[in-house]
């Protein structure tokens, strides 16, 4: 039976194939994620994290891609426009395990950069990010689920293991 509906659904015309396809399968958002640490700090370092609205509290700069956008250039662009600090995407190197499925719909592609904070100037909009700052890994703030879901599963923040 399961050949046959195999060979009924390749017979079909590529365009019908791919609306049956886009009708059945869960459909995700792709997001990218930048992990930046403070280049200069001592064990156990020190994290850019991002208070953004309703600002209770602290979470990773990241966005959604563009269509077409290449993750890297994503992880790239929100780290800009959301903090100020601009990296060449080439600079951003792509986590271990470098995508992230969440269960409410989306995946996020995580990639890690360092920075100097000492002469790295923070520039926030106010109206996306309220404030941004530099958080040393033994000492937290408040962080959004997300955030410590995804830095747990790179051995930082409060679901390291």
């Amino acid at each position: 039976m399961r050949g046959v509906a195999y060979q009924t659904f390749y017979r079909l015309p590529h365009p019908v194939r791919r609306r049956v396809v886009r009708l059945i399968v869960p459909k995700y958002l792709v997001g990218a994620v930048a992990i930046i640490k403070d280049s200069e700090a001592a064990d156990p370092g020190r994290l850019l994290l991002l208070r953004q609205p309703p600002g209770r509290s602290w979470g990773l700069p990241a966005g959604l891609l563009k269509k077409a956008e290449a993750p890297e250039v994503g992880a790239a662009r929100e780290l800009a426009e959301e903090s100020g600090v601009v990296l060449d995407p080439t600079d951003l190197t792509p986590a271990t395990p470098n995508a992230v499925v969440h269960a409410k719909g989306w995946v996020d592609m995580i990639y890690l950069g360092q920075v100097p904070a000492s002469t790295t100037p923070l520039v926030v909009d106010g109206g996306e990010v309220l404030e941004a700052g530099w958080f040393s890994l033994a000492d937290l703030p408040r962080l959004t689920p997300n955030t410590a879901k995804v830095l747990g599963l790179y051995g930082m923040g409060p679901n390291a293991s």
